[in-house]
C-alpha cells in the first residue's frame, strides 16, 4: 500500500509541475506582443563624422621621386672584392703575373677619418641628388677600392693613383639613362646651382672641360673646383667592376670642403687610411 501511495504522489507531483510550465509559457506569450519600428529618411539618434584617411608622414628615405629607392650612404661604396673571384694572369713579357682578389667587406674597412669611416660627401649628396632628380636608381659599380681589389681591377701604371683608394671616386649608371649619360653630367652641373651652399662662388658652379690626352677617355672630362667628371664609353675603361656594357660616368673629387684642401693620391692614405680585419 505504501508503494502505491508513494507512485500516486509522483505521479500527481509531476501533474502538477507541468501543468504550472503549460500555464507560465501561455502567460508569457499572451504578454509578448510585435511592435514595427518606424524611421523617417535621414532620421538618426546622433551623427557619425565621416571616416577621412589620414596618411602617414613620409621616411626620409621615402620622401622625393626617388621614394622607392633606398637612400645612398657610404655603405654602398663598399669595396667589392672577393675571395672567390678567380686569378688573373697577365704576360708582361717574359714574366707571368697573377693578381688574387682581396676579401671585401669581410676583410677591411672603408676609409677612415676622425676614427670613423669615411666616403666624401660631396659623391653621396651627389649621388642621391640624381637619384631623386630623375626618379631612377643609380647603380654604383665601383666605389671604394683597397690596394689589393685595385691592381685586381686594373694593373696599369695609370690605375695605380686612383682615387677610388682613398674614397674620393665613385664610377656609377643610372637605371633606364644607361645611354643617356651626357643628361646625367648635366645634372650633375645642375647640382650646383641648386644647392644655395654654393651661391655666387663661380669656381663651383661654371665648369671647363679638360682639354688634355693625359686622361683614359676620348670625351674631354668636366670639371671645377670641387670635382672632375668623365664619360666612359662603352668601349672604354672595363674591368671586373664595370663589365657591363653601358656607358658610365666616373667622378672624382678634387677639393674637399671640409678640410680646405686639394685632394691627392698619396700612398699613405692608400694602403694605411683604413682597418683590416
Amino acid at each position: 500500500m505504501r508503494k502505491m501511495h508513494f507512485l500516486y504522489f509522483c505521479f500527481f507531483f509531476v501533474f502538477v509541475l507541468q501543468s504550472c510550465k503549460s500555464s507560465f509559457k501561455s502567460k508569457s506569450l499572451s504578454v509578448t506582443k510585435g511592435e514595427y519600428i518606424y524611421r523617417q529618411y535621414n532620421e538618426e539618434l546622433f551623427s557619425v563624422e565621416p571616416i577621412v584617411e589620414i596618411k602617414r608622414d613620409l621616411y626620409p628615405w621615402e620622401a622625393g621621386k626617388a621614394s622607392r629607392f633606398p637612400k645612398i650612404t657610404k655603405e654602398f661604396f663598399r669595396c667589392k672584392g672577393r675571395l672567390l673571384n678567380p686569378v688573373r694572369i697577365e704576360q708582361k713579357g717574359s714574366e707571368i703575373l697573377r693578381y688574387y682578389d682581396c676579401g671585401g667587406t669581410q676583410r677591411h674597412s672603408l676609409p677612415i677619418r676622425d676614427r670613423q669611416e669615411f666616403v666624401y660627401p660631396i659623391l653621396i649628396d651627389l649621388l642621391n641628388y640624381l637619384q631623386a632628380t630623375t626618379g631612377k636608381k643609380v647603380m654604383i659599380t665601383s666605389g671604394h677600392c683597397c690596394p689589393e681589389h685595385n691592381v685586381y681591377l686594373d694593373s696599369s701604371p695609370f690605375n695605380q693613383t686612383s682615387k677610388h683608394l682613398l674614397g674620393a671616386e665613385v664610377d656609377f649608371y643610372i637605371e633606364g639613362m644607361e645611354c643617356e649619360p651626357e643628361k646625367i653630367i648635366e645634372l650633375v652641373q645642375e647640382y650646383y646651382l641648386q644647392d644655395s651652399k654654393y651661391k655666387d662662388l663661380k669656381e663651383y658652379i661654371v665648369f671647363e672641360r679638360f682639354k688634355s690626352d693625359k686622361t683614359n677617355v676620348r670625351t674631354p672630362p668636366w670639371f671645377n673646383k670641387e670635382i672632375f667628371v668623365k664619360l666612359v664609353q662603352s668601349t672604354e675603361g672595363r674591368d671586373y667592376d664595370n663589365r657591363h656594357s653601358y656607358p658610365y660616368i666616373s667622378v672624382q673629387v678634387r677639393y674637399d670642403w671640409d678640410l680646405q684642401e686639394k685632394v691627392v693620391y698619396s700612398w699613405d692614405k692608400s694602403f694605411r687610411s683604413f682597418y683590416r680585419r
